[in-house]
């Protein structure tokens, strides 16, 4: 007995009983059963116990919003058509061809290739040009057409870059490109007919320059399609043109200045400003005026102060986001996107295609960016942009890079904010030179200088001529860049945000750009440090993103030469003809000589590129075909540049 209790005790002391795993207890075995008992009861009492699950993410939806923030929605009945709710869905695809207007050149219909769609809306590509001169439209835009648009209504299609003029076929260029042509179907016709206006082609009015709201001037109607007019401002350049209904309030008849007393400026050049007739004028320039009746001014809209809406991001189009209206006035309306600073708002006017009713995003497809400080269902970008609020979308330089990670490249960031001329004209150099050294003049002058010549003697010493020569001069610097085809890389971050070093004079080399070069001269001379740092910032990353070349040289082009042979002297005394007839082993010799690219020599032996396949590349095809890291990639593709740069000169 004394035995069993012994072996009873140790299996309790080892394994613990229910009443106590310390201490062996006698009689442990009935009161296990009572605790059994009590456990029954108490389970059968008590409330089952609730798994604890993770509160779910917040999703911000309108109608809570507009809850919260006590404001109204902007009525449906106050949005035109273009605006309001689509019909039907976008049928437009990546890849088919199409005619448009440019919207810096609004004279110019040009062969359009359909690059991105989002919702009821896309990006369009100007086949033959760089990706950083995209633009988005709706589907329903009344600025593009289908393709032989041009050719039927009598207009002038612009040919993709390379064609010479009369040369473009649309049914071979399709054939050749193995594209579709958008169906005629997903093109906007006229709900109502074009009724007779008593507007003419060459008609002379007074019209509002869009770009200086301020001014009135001499204009003409240049051209008509259906129910809208072209506006161009005579003597200036047609970056100034709009396009615009016979209601629009920004065309009055002749007249109009001299009736209620607002300043009419005069067309550049023209010989006596201050005695402008307008009998006199029409006579000169043989044209009539387009008649008062013609002109039937719309009523003001109905938008009020702080209505919300949803609204395209003018410094980045490719987002629309929540925003309320701060400010009005009879035509226009501001818009402030909830959550940003005011610096950010702009006015627009109230017609214009990119303003939207509440929900237009969520009907339509489109990702809509919610107020900063509330929860985005649609999530961020992974990389951290030092803009508060920024999610680094987009770029500064266009639809060319998805994403930054800079202030360099931020469309919100202090050095961007107020900037707008970003990139060289897409045009320059491509029109028609004016035929007299008259024409020249005025092709320099703005809006603005215009009225200030009219008031000043001189004009030399203005802010807006000083400004232009600026402008010139940066235009000349930079006349050569063109944007990398390359995304932003974490590689290139890295490099973008370095701290400047006391040996500046040395970076070039690593960098292999002459732009990087000029750059870094000019940041040698500065003594500021926060200006330091940014601008050796901004000259890594444009060297870093922008070739050293453009594939079309100018004539500029001998203005940066020789940095580029000094950075290359490799490519002195060749020319392309001379490089097309060389053998896989000359192109790998050449290769194996350029500042830090042996090791990527191999890749064009293991190709089997020789010197006419060697000049056919360019900077994708050899970062993304043959893998070559992107520093080395701009070495090989500058030579290229140069090798056919030197042939033309």
């Amino acid at each position: 007995m004394m035995r069993k209790m012994r072996m009873r005790m140790s299996y309790e002391w080892q394994f613990g009983s229910k009443c106590d795993a310390r201490k062996p207890v006698l009689g442990c075995s009935s009161m296990t059963e009572k605790n059994k008992s009590n456990n029954m009861k108490s389970r059968r009492n008590s409330k089952p116990i609730k798994q604890v699950v993770p509160a779910k993410k917040k999703v911000w939806n309108w109608i809570s919003y507009l809850e919260e923030e006590r404001m109204p929605a902007a009525p449906l009945k106050l949005f035109r058509e273009s605006q309001s709710f689509p019909q039907g869905r976008n049928g437009f695809k990546v890849g088919m061809k199409l005619e448009g207007l440019d919207p810096e050149h609004p004279s110019r219909f040009c062969v359009l290739t359909v690059a991105e769609v989002q919702g009821y809306r896309m990006r369009l590509h100007f086949d033959g040009y760089p990706e950083c001169y995209d633009f988005w439209v709706n589907a329903d835009s009344s600025d593009i057409h289908p393709v032989g648009w041009c050719e039927k209504t009598s207009h002038k299609l612009l040919p993709p870059k390379g064609f010479k003029e009369g040369e473009f076929n649309w049914t071979s260029y399709l054939k050749n490109c193995k594209a579709q042509a958008a169906p005629k179907s997903l093109f906007k016709t006229l709900s109502t007919p074009v009724t007779p206006s008593g507007f003419r082609l060459g008609m002379k009015l007074e019209a509002v320059d869009k770009k200086h709201p301020s001014l009135m001037c001499v204009a003409t109607i240049s051209d008509m399609v259906d129910n809208r007019l072209l506006i161009h401002f005579d003597n200036w350049d047609e970056t100034y043109d709009y396009w615009c209904e016979s209601s629009s309030p920004y065309i009055r008849p002749v007249g109009y200045c001299q009736e209620t007393g607002t300043p009419l400026t005069t067309p550049p050049g023209y010989k006596d400003p201050k005695a402008f007739s307008w009998e006199k004028y029409l006579v000169e320039t043989n044209s009539q005026a387009a008649p008062a009746r013609a002109f039937k001014l719309r009523p003001a809209h109905g938008f009020q102060v702080n209505m919300k809406l949803e609204a395209v991001d003018k410094r980045n189009p490719i987002l629309i986001r929540v925003a309320t209206i701060t400010d009005r006035d009879d035509h226009r309306i501001k818009i402030h996107f909830d959550g940003w600073d005011c610096n950010y708002d702009f006015w627009v006017d109230a017609d214009s295609p990119d303003v939207h009713p509440v929900g237009w995003c969520a009907k339509t497809g489109h990702a809509l960016q919610v107020p900063l400080g509330a929860v985005d269902p649609v999530g961020t970008v992974g990389q951290t942009c030092p803009t508060p609020g920024c999610h680094g979308i987009g770029h500064v330089r266009g639809p060319r890079y998805g994403t930054h990670y800079t202030l360099v490249g931020c469309p919100y960031s202090d050095v961007n904010l107020n900037k707008e001329n970003v990139l060289q004209d897409r045009l320059g150099g491509e029109r028609p030179s004016p035929s007299s050294s008259l024409q020249k003049a005025k092709k320099l002058e703005t809006p603005a200088q215009v009225l200030l010549r009219a008031g000043e003697p001189s004009q030399e010493d203005s802010p807006q001529s000083r400004k232009s020569a600026q402008d010139s001069e940066k235009s000349c610097q930079s006349s050569v860049q063109s944007p990398s085809e390359q995304s932003e890389s974490n590689e290139a971050k890295d490099w973008v945000e370095e701290k400047p070093s006391e040996n500046i004079k040395a970076k070039p080399k690593k960098l292999g750009c002459s732009h990087a070069y000029i750059k870094l001269q000019l940041v040698k001379q500065e003594n500021n440090g926060k200006d330091l740092d940014f601008n050796l910032q901004q000259a890594l990353h444009q060297s870093i993103f922008m070739p050293a070349l453009d594939s079309n040289p100018s004539h500029r082009l001998h203005l940066c030469w020789e940095q580029h042979c000094r950075l290359l002297p490799e490519v002195l005394g060749l020319t392309a003809k001379h490089v097309s007839k060389w053998t896989v082993e000359e192109v790998v010799n050449f290769i194996q000589r350029l500042p830090g690219c042996k090791e990527q020599a191999a890749v064009f032996r293991e190709e089997q590129i020789d010197g006419e396949a060697f000049l056919l590349l360019n900077q994708n095809d050899l970062v993304k075909i043959l893998n070559i890291k992107l520093g080395p990639a701009l070495k090989v593709y500058n030579a290229i540049l140069m090798l056919k740069s030197a042939e033309e000169e």
